[in-house]
């Protein structure tokens, strides 16, 4: 379901320019273009002012994604707050992008995936600076011909990350488009809107808290033993 828009020559290879690209830079748009938006409001906000909706939804949003943070890493997890905040923002918009017609970017794996690749740096980045060279010994543990499964098991970071949520988005996209497929004209207009809420709004929520409960939770174990 990933459509070939443009088609360009790099290096000897044949690549494309897809429906996935062009539903990646509309959102990406709307984030940059609604984080300058606030940014601005809040520079000129006087004290004295009854805060407006967009003041007050900022705000809730950042308050809520700080206590998530602290809640779940405590006092050291103020340093990566500022990434899950983007993180969650970008899967959220981009699971909602449903909602007005757009093919969601997260029901392609290339987009997951790298997602899951960069949770999955920071992770073992964090490990080692906390642990240094315990950061190792721990694949030998608690024996070492342990260590090809506990590696496996390190790798299988990424890959079970995004497939998590790459799956759930997809599922619904296909439910979505098979609705849309076999009802007539005339209700296209009704039915789906339901479905609409369940897929996008509802699964795309909870897909988006999970994949960052499970950032935090993996960067946390990582620096347990220093604790």
């Amino acid at each position: 379901m990933v459509h070939g828009l443009l088609k360009y020559h790099l290096l000897g290879h044949e690549l494309w320019i897809t429906t996935t690209h062009v539903s990646l830079l509309i959102v990406s748009l709307i984030i940059v273009i609604l984080s300058i938006a606030i940014n601005r409001k809040i520079k000129k906000v006087n004290p004295e002012d009854t805060p407006g909706v967009l003041q007050n939804v900022a705000e809730l949003a950042v308050e809520m994604l700080d206590n998530l943070v602290d809640s779940i890493m405590g006092g050291k997890g103020k340093k990566y707050a500022n990434y899950i905040g983007t993180v969650f923002m970008f899967i959220l918009f981009c699971n909602l992008s449903g909602l007005i017609g757009m093919r969601p970017p997260t029901a392609d794996y290339g987009v997951t995936f790298a997602l899951g690749l960069m949770t999955f740096l920071i992770i073992h980045y964090t490990n080692i600076r906390e642990n240094k060279a315990d950061a190792f010994k721990r694949l030998f543990q608690p024996m070492p011909f342990l260590f090809p499964i506990n590696l496996i098991g390190e790798l299988a970071t990424p890959f079970s990350m995004s497939l998590r949520l790459f799956g759930n988005i997809l599922s619904g996209t296909v439910m979505l488009a098979l609705v849309y497929g076999l009802l007539p004209v005339f209700v296209k207009f009704g039915i789906p809107s339901v479905l609409h809420v369940y897929f996008d709004i509802f699964a795309g929520a909870i897909q988006t808290y999970v994949f960052c409960m499970l950032t935090m939770v993996f960067v946390t174990n990582k620096m347990a033993t220093e604790e």
